[in-house]
């Protein structure tokens, strides 16, 4: 039988293929919905991508261009690709043959060095059909009788699979660091009445820095949190940090160098940025943001009490700074730098189970405290809070009883003291006792 052809697509690249390029080496990254290449190569190439079926295969032509190692001990363990082959096209080309499980569509981007990896990069992702992708179910208003909802918490943790993140003292990676304590945090609020979370990054992979608030968007999250724990330039810096999407500027200088480093992520991750936004559509997106930033700020400090229990602070109050990740308009946002790793000491603990727990603790009990106090519309927190009684403080006076207070305002007198924590009924002039308003 002949191969059908479904996709034939040439990409160019930013030198000619007179340049010969080695495959120095290839990693692979699988997520949910896609499955990622990266090639490691000593110059840019033009290549060539398509798809065949009968079997299902993606077939990569590399003009000018050799490979250096072994291809079949690549790990596809737990991924969509059930082999790599490769092979002289002709003399000059190379072939490489991915035998894959299903139909999948490829899509690829060349990237150049930069200040974590030397080499140029071809990326190619296999994404999936849209079918066939992965839903991850979320709680919503109709799933309850009635009608009331749990309050969505998106968790992200940074970086990820060909982004590192930071790399701290004794090799210390921060994107492992990050997803065990929101894999911490999706325990504890999985197990909270009335809370769900939902995974941004699931496992050892990169999402692009506009999909994460994408993906939190979809699943009709209340509140983002970003998980990080980065690097300073200067390894006495230390603390940890609360941020919120600046308006204006940084408002510090360790603000804007933490800013400038997770933004060039999605280079060093490996996403595209040729597209460009529409400046109307920044516009709106900008007033729509600012009406959150307010939720952000106090939802950020009841973070930072409770942070400040267990770690130093690096400034006590929540800080600004232009974090894409942050661009979420219609729930509050907030990034969270659990702690810098390029300080000794803080690596030391960020680097053991039982200090992550203990950051995930303090970040759910801040989460908790403010939805809590101020539950989104329609959540069973909110029909809680609002089926409670309301209290007024009375101040005793002179010839006050407690059996009088009681039938002047309605309440059993059994109450009262339930309320008060009230031995018996003597009362002192000037105490302060809680009323029910009824």
């Amino acid at each position: 039988m002949k191969p059908v052809f479904r996709l034939g697509l040439i990409f160019p690249l930013l030198l000619s293929s007179a340049l010969y390029a080695d495959v120095k080496d290839v990693r692979v990254w699988q997520s949910p919905d896609k499955t990622r290449l990266v090639f490691d190569l000593s110059n840019p190439v033009e290549h060539k991508i398509f798809t065949l079926s009968n079997p299902d295969r993606v077939v990569i032509d590399l003009s000018g261009a050799k490979v250096l190692n072994d291809l079949s001990k690549v790990d596809l363990q737990s991924t969509a690709i059930r082999a790599i082959r490769s092979g002289k096209r002709n003399s000059n080309d190379v072939r490489i043959v991915l035998d894959v499980a299903e139909s999948l569509n490829p899509k690829s981007f060349p990237l150049p060095p930069n200040n974590v990896y030397a080499s140029h990069r071809l990326v190619v992702d296999l994404e999936r059909e849209v079918g066939a992708q992965i839903v991850v179910p979320v709680k919503k208003a109709d799933s309850y009788s009635d009608n009331k909802r749990d309050i969505i918490i998106a968790i992200d943790a940074g970086h990820g699979g060909e982004d590192p993140g930071a790399i701290g003292h004794g090799r210390i990676y921060e994107k492992k660091v990050v997803l065990a304590i929101a894999q911490e945090l999706q325990r504890l609020l999985m197990a909270e009445h009335g809370f769900h979370p939902f995974m941004v990054r699931t496992g050892d992979y990169y999402i692009g820095l506009r999909e994460r608030t994408e993906k939190a968007r979809k699943a009709n999250a209340d509140f983002f949190v970003s998980i990080h724990a980065d690097a300073f330039k200067h390894p006495a810096a230390h603390g940890s940090s609360v941020f919120v999407l600046s308006e204006r500027g940084a408002t510090s200088e360790a603000a804007r160098w933490l800013a400038d480093k997770e933004n060039e992520s999605d280079l060093i991750g490996g996403v595209s940025l040729e597209d460009k936004e529409d400046h109307l559509a920044m516009t709106l997106l900008d007033l729509s943001m600012t009406a959150k930033r307010h939720s952000s700020v106090k939802l950020g400090s009841h973070i930072l009490d409770h942070l400040g229990n267990i770690s130093r602070l690096h400034k006590s109050h929540v800080e600004e700074a232009a974090f894409v990740v942050l661009k979420a308009p219609d729930m509050p946002a907030l990034l969270v730098e659990t702690g810098f790793i390029s300080n000794p000491d803080e690596a030391r603990k960020l680097a053991t189970s039982s200090y992550q727990k203990k950051m995930a603790r303090a970040l759910f009990a801040g989460i908790t405290a403010y939805f809590r106090e101020h539950p989104p519309r329609g959540t069973l927190l909110e029909a809680q809070k609002n089926s409670a009684p309301v209290l007024n403080t009375y101040v005793i006076r002179s010839g006050d009883t407690l059996s009088d207070i009681a039938v002047k305002n309605g309440v059993a007198i059994n109450e009262l003291r339930r309320l008060n924590e009230l031995k018996d009924d003597q009362l002192r002039i000037g105490q302060r006792i809680k009323i029910p308003n009824t």
